[in-house]
């Protein structure tokens, strides 16, 4: 009798050191990752050593904690998420704008459809949209007189298009 509840006192022992060995080495582990992580959320050195610090005294309710007060994103992602909004700004500001009226217009359209102001002229060669201030087709070299089709009204304007 004394020989099974010694044997069986060995493997309460061996069950408690496992038990034991388990725990710390989960609650290393969870030291290390809250480093990590915390290093990956934040610059603020003072912020990764207050987590590591609650984690290590509290453990598992140190865990929790740590889970709820730290940043949503890290910092890759706050990175990634700059560079998306810069861009879309850079579209919006890139956007053409209507010198009469200020609204957004297309780069193809040849006037302002809410002012009638003109936007484009047109190459009596080639028949390509080109800017107002230029003064010689960059397709096709011909020399384009300014001041004429800048002075025409919406009407003749577009009798002038090829095709039409």
């Amino acid at each position: 009798m004394s020989n099974i509840l010694s044997e069986m006192n060995s493997y309460v022992l061996i069950a408690a050191a496992l038990g034991v060995a388990f725990t710390a080495v989960l609650w290393i582990s969870l030291v290390v990752w809250t480093y990590r992580d915390a290093r990956s959320r934040t610059r603020d050195p003072l912020a990764r050593i207050l987590a590591v610090l609650v984690v290590t005294a509290l453990f598992l309710p140190g865990l929790l904690i740590y889970l709820l007060l730290r940043p949503a994103r890290t910092l890759e992602e706050e990175y990634q998420r700059t560079l998306e909004e810069e861009t879309l700004l850079q579209v919006v500001e890139d956007a053409a704008l209507c010198p009469g009226c200020s609204r957004r217009v297309q780069p193809d359209w040849l006037v302002c459809p809410g002012c009638h102001t003109l936007l484009k002229k047109t190459c009596a060669k080639c028949g390509r949209l080109l800017e107002l201030p230029w003064d010689i087709c960059p397709y096709c070299a011909t020399p384009v007189h300014g001041g004429e089709k800048e002075n025409l009204s919406l009407d003749e304007v577009l009798q002038s298009l090829p095709g039409e």
